[in-house]
């Protein structure tokens, strides 16, 4: 089993008493201070998920427990927000992770005895969320499971279902609120892994034993009881793709960036010199696309670039993470149309250039995921718009119909349709003309 290698370094079989800085030896003290919720709420997420940004210090309640001459220090801390639910627990806690359960032992007699929640950084999507596992969080005073395995290590639980496989998701869901929430460890935490995909944790192994010295437990698969004295259900996120430096931890996109550097042993922290002139060609990566909103005339594209004065390269994206890591950390300029093959520009160096072709009818959409975390990136960004006259979309439809006229009205009938309409089944051929204005404008800018 997982647990094994992990569990015969990180966990000893001894009493709960012999966990250092979670017990002391006091006898019969109690000291409580706690925030009341609402009468007997059913479910604390749905709760929460009404009331917008909820401060760290709403749900919290601190507990000084008698129990064999030991005394135990208790808290809940919620810091949940739009984007995820997070529960930051201290004291006794049990886990049974083939039911789903974890168990916060408690003397109270309060109105809170129970919620549920689900650790994964996409809160309010409802489709994605149909593939996270749902976990019951129990604070009760009897009844507790015994203890399998003690640790003194924290732990973080969280979930790799979802939209985990899908590039960009793998960052804006998972890599980025992992950092967030594991970085302050420095090593010395366990991760808890719900909905296990062998697949993501393989593609993204270096990132993972960057952040933690242990192995991973597949805690879903585990009928014994695991018991900690820190635990924290849920990963901490601020927004698409992108860190906050104002809430907490206070990292940055920046800080971020300098860990995949470290991670990858990427080389290049800053584009090419080209003041006041370059004297080797700056690199162009094209992200090749396949499937859909692929630009059918990429080869001729590229050919224009490399007369304007770029060593370019088209290719589509790798799935080894340190192979395609490497790779786009040698160019100055990254570009493609929409899609997650953009989110790679989190390995540039700083100050590169990253081009985002918008498909016709998605410029509000599409827009917001790449503009703003290039800027926060310390990277500069163009986006080259995609008229009716490079669209695929020409001709599919009537003169008249609402899919040319009014993209925005097809997108608030829906999701699906929009996607189905504007980026499933469209792709670009670019006008040369209008295209040389943009490659003009990347080499002005890497000239200054």
């Amino acid at each position: 089993m997982v647990y094994e290698s992990t569990f015969s370094r990180s966990f000893r079989k001894e009493e709960l008493r012999k966990l250092g800085c979670a017990a002391f030896s006091f006898a019969f003290s109690w000291d409580l201070a706690f925030t009341r919720f609402p009468t007997n709420p059913s479910n604390i997420t749905s709760y929460l998920s009404n009331q917008g940004h909820v401060h760290e210090q709403f749900f919290q309640f601190k507990e000084h427990v008698s129990n064999s001459n030991i005394e135990i220090a208790k808290s809940i801390y919620n810091l949940s927000n739009s984007k995820s639910d997070v529960f930051e627990i201290t004291g006794d806690i049990r886990i049974h992770g083939n039911s789903s359960t974890i168990f916060i032992a408690s003397h109270l007699e309060g109105e809170l005895n129970s919620w549920t929640t689900k650790p994964y950084a996409r809160k309010g999507d409802n489709y994605g969320m149909e593939y996270v596992r749902t976990w019951k969080i129990n604070n009760v005073a009897e009844n507790l499971p015994d203890c399998s395995q003690h640790s003194s290590i924290p732990a973080i639980v969280f979930s790799t279902g979802g939209y985990c496989g899908n590039h960009f998701h793998d960052f804006t869901d998972m890599l980025i609120p992992l950092f967030l929430t594991a970085r302050q460890f420095h090593g010395t935490v366990l991760f808890l892994i719900a909905d296990k995909r062998s697949s993501w944790i393989a593609k993204y192994r270096m990132v993972l034993e960057k952040l933690s010295k242990y192995d991973i437990v597949e805690i879903e698969k585990e009928n014994q009881v695991l018991c900690f004295v820190r635990v924290i259900v849920g990963l901490k996120a601020h927004k698409e793709f992108g860190i906050n430096p104002l809430e907490s931890p206070h990292y940055s996109m920046a800080e971020f960036r300098q860990f995949l550097r470290s991670t990858y042993s990427l080389g290049r922290e800053s584009v090419i010199d080209c003041r006041p002139r370059c004297r080797t060609r700056p690199r162009m990566l094209i992200i090749s696309r396949k499937q859909n909103r692929f630009i059918t005339n990429e080869n001729e594209v590229a050919n224009l670039a490399r007369s304007m004065g770029f060593d370019v390269v088209v290719e589509e994206t790798e799935s080894n993470m340190p192979t395609a890591a490497k790779l786009v950390n040698t160019f100055d300029v990254l570009m493609g149309v929409h899609g997650a093959g953009l989110t790679n520009m989190v390995f540039l160096p700083e100050n590169a250039v990253v081009i985002q072709i918008i498909p016709f009818g998605a410029e509000l959409w599409a827009k917001p995921y790449f503009q703003l975390p290039a800027e926060d990136m310390k990277l500069r960004y163009l986006e080259y718009k995609v008229s009716l006259n490079e669209s695929s979309l020409l001709g599919k439809y009537p003169v008249d119909s609402e899919v040319y006229r009014d993209p925005n009205a097809i997108y608030k009938k829906g999701f699906i349709g929009f996607h189905s309409v504007y980026l499933s089944n469209q792709n670009v051929t670019l006008n040369f003309r209008r295209f040389r204005k943009t490659v003009l404008k990347v080499m002005e800018i890497i000239q200054h």
